[in-house]
């Protein structure tokens, strides 16, 4: 479905993470650069967040990241570098090349109608289906390929996570789309 129109469909969050160093100090890091915090008690990393692009980032001393609330894809190169040039600029060897990579694409969508959960539950009855109104009001449906997790509302509302790139993301719709469509 290349000519689909995928209006409604808006990146809410994007997840990186890998390696950026062989190790960091830090107790050093987080007292000279600005919106680098420290807890050992809560959290075992330290907690570095950025105003443009609005990354927060954790970074352990085992030289690992993890950035999140990126809001679009050419934003994590940005972001990356800011943290990097940082993290340099207080003495941290960092890698030439660092490698993080996407892990976790967030996205909600609109499809524009009601939805019955109750007869999306009835219809369909498939194991990769969890529906308990009384717990949650969504319906988690696990698609398998490409493997992303929907949860839908009544209201027509769907959050798509699990994809690695938007592609997978779209499949994902595309295929839950199909599904609805029979039912509905």
């Amino acid at each position: 479905m290349a000519d689909k129109n995928y209006a409604s469909l808006k990146i809410e969050n994007i997840v990186a993470s890998g390696e950026i160093a062989d190790s960091i100090n830090l107790e050093d890091v987080s007292g000279k650069i600005d919106n680098c915090e420290l807890n050992t008690k809560r959290f075992p990393g330290a907690v570095y967040r950025i105003e443009n692009p609005k990354i927060a980032s954790l970074i352990f001393s085992s030289g690992k990241i993890v950035l999140t609330g990126i809001r679009d894809k050419a934003d994590l190169g940005k972001g990356l570098d800011i943290i990097i040039n940082s993290l340099n600029e207080v003495g941290v060897a960092t890698y030439d090349e660092p490698k993080v990579a996407i892990t976790n694409i967030v996205c909600s969508y609109d499809i524009g109608k009601q939805i019955n959960l109750n007869r999306v539950v009835v219809t369909l009855n498939l194991e990769n289906i969890e529906y308990e109104p009384e717990q949650f009001p969504g319906l988690v449906y696990r698609i398998e390929e490409p493997k992303i997790v929907a949860l839908i509302f009544s209201s027509g509302k769907i959050i798509l996570t699990g994809g690695k790139n938007l592609e997978d993301i779209k499949r994902g719709l595309d295929f839950l789309e199909a599904k609805l469509d029979n039912i509905m």
